[in-house]
């Protein structure tokens, strides 16, 4: 697929079918991927790749967590909910979903139950975490780390594949940690959903609005 085409059509893919993919189309992606600009080249990125019972367990795990109403402590903090104009576009998308999956405002058990699919990637056959060690973690690295995603997201379009960049996964990365075996001396950045999308699944036909670039761009002597 053509570079430009690819960043147009890339969107989150919330309903996946469930074929693997294989491991040579998931090491191509990466190798695509890799070549994304960091902060004087320290590539700060290590990539986790999840599937069949490990990532069950996982998903199983973080669900128990979630349900167990388990504090969450992630690696980096979540920051402030957001307000005025970017909490509006949140809940743009969330009624936009909520709309599709028919999810009524006052359903609590169906709200809970899509929170669920949340922690569990959405239910893909694959998953990629993103991982950085202790020693480079600042906010460069954070940046580098969200060029990659970008990259990877691009490459699995390129592949006819879907993914969902998501931070809900990481909210406990102790779990992480103990089902993947990574060491402590790795902080869990963000987690990604993969796999081939399932375009009859009704939140994959959500189409989200993008702000004009008038409102968001001022020109100085250009």
């Amino acid at each position: 697929m053509e570079l430009v085409q690819a960043m147009k059509s890339r969107k989150s893919i919330r309903g996946y079918n469930a074929v693997p993919v294989p491991k040579e189309t998931l090491a191509q992606v990466l190798e695509i991927a890799r070549n994304a600009p960091s902060a004087n080249n320290t590539q700060p990125w290590e990539f986790i790749i999840l599937g069949g019972a490990v990532l069950d367990e996982l998903k199983r795990t973080l669900e128990e967590k979630f349900v167990s109403r388990t504090q969450p402590h992630p690696d980096f903090e979540l920051g402030r909910p957001p307000t005025g104009v970017y909490r509006s576009r949140q809940v743009e998308l969330g009624k936009s979903l909520f709309q599709l999956m028919d999810i009524a405002r006052d359903d609590k058990e169906k709200r809970k139950q899509w929170v669920l699919k949340m922690i569990r990637f959405f239910d893909a056959p694959n998953a990629i975490i993103i991982a950085t060690d202790t020693e480079v973690s600042d906010h460069l690295s954070i940046f580098a780390i969200g060029a990659i995603s970008q990259n990877i997201a691009l490459a699995a379009v390129n592949l006819g594949l879907g993914t969902c960049i998501e931070n809900v996964v990481v909210l406990y990365p102790e779990v992480i940690r103990q089902i993947a075996g990574i060491p402590e001396s790795k902080k869990i950045v963000i987690g990604m959903a993969i796999g081939y999308p399932d375009w009859d699944f009704p939140a994959n036909k959500v189409q989200v609005s993008h702000e004009p670039l008038a409102n968001l761009t001022s020109w100085h002597g250009v």
